[in-house]
């Protein structure tokens, strides 16, 4: 079990942290206004059409914020990865969660006060304007990836989404494979494409040698190139 206190105060302290110019005092009321909660692999943090408690803050852990389309399936629609909040745009809105989020990895969530957060926010108006910047960068990125996942092709779109993971995540010490292990339903959901598009194009990408597979590891073989796939869709 992680150290639940320590992790929950990156979520407070942590350069880039909405909060991180918090006074020391503010932050202690935070932190006495806030609970923790471990979910395993693939345990559902919050539903769609739940009401928010709280601010969530993902302090150890990946996880998937994911909607289900009128067919069915599912579409991934953002990844966060600590310390980042997610569910943030409903609890601002006073709206009820549009998407689910689940646990890609055994994660560790922090659940700030409502009433805390919102007197916080009140008072501090260079922080209402801090979440109104991250709120509108990832608003932008939003804008970006429903472009690129409806008009480039399948092939330009799991390049795409592999360099998302990149971006988000990163790469392990080898400096090859992601760090993320996602399954072949996770990374179509991603690319806004079947799992059997995916695995196809996979196959394509290793005969490539572009990347190659083991299970669910992805190790880049040559990045230029899949950039230069994902550039031309």
């Amino acid at each position: 079990m992680p150290d639940c206190e320590q992790a929950c105060r990156a979520c407070l302290d942590t350069p880039g942290s909405v909060f991180q110019d918090l006074t020391y005092p503010e932050k202690e009321k935070l932190a006495r206004a806030q609970t923790t909660r471990f979910f395993k692999k693939s345990e559902v943090i919050y539903r769609e059409g739940e009401k928010p408690v709280g601010l969530l803050c993902l302090a150890q852990g990946k996880v998937k914020i994911s909607k289900e389309g009128i067919t069915g399936r599912e579409q991934i629609i953002r990844l966060a990865r600590p310390v980042g909040f997610i569910g943030y745009r409903a609890f601002f809105a006073d709206e009820n969660y549009r998407a689910s989020a689940i646990a890609l990895e055994d994660s560790l969530v922090c659940q700030f006060s409502r009433d805390e957060v919102m007197r916080v926010v009140k008072l501090r108006p260079d922080l209402a304007l801090r979440i109104l910047k991250t709120l509108a960068g990832e608003l932008g990125n939003s804008n970006d990836r429903t472009v690129n996942l409806t008009q480039k092709h399948i092939r330009g779109r799991l390049a795409e989404s592999l360099l998302f993971l990149i971006n988000t995540y990163g790469l392990e010490d080898d400096g090859m494979t992601i760090n993320a292990y996602l399954s072949r339903e996770d990374l179509a959901s991603l690319s806004n494409m079947t799992a059997s598009n995916a695995i196809r194009t996979l196959s394509q990408f290793s005969e490539e040698k572009i990347l190659s597979t083991d299970g669910r590891r992805v190790i880049v073989l040559n990045r230029p190139k899949l950039e230069h796939v994902s550039e031309i869709g």
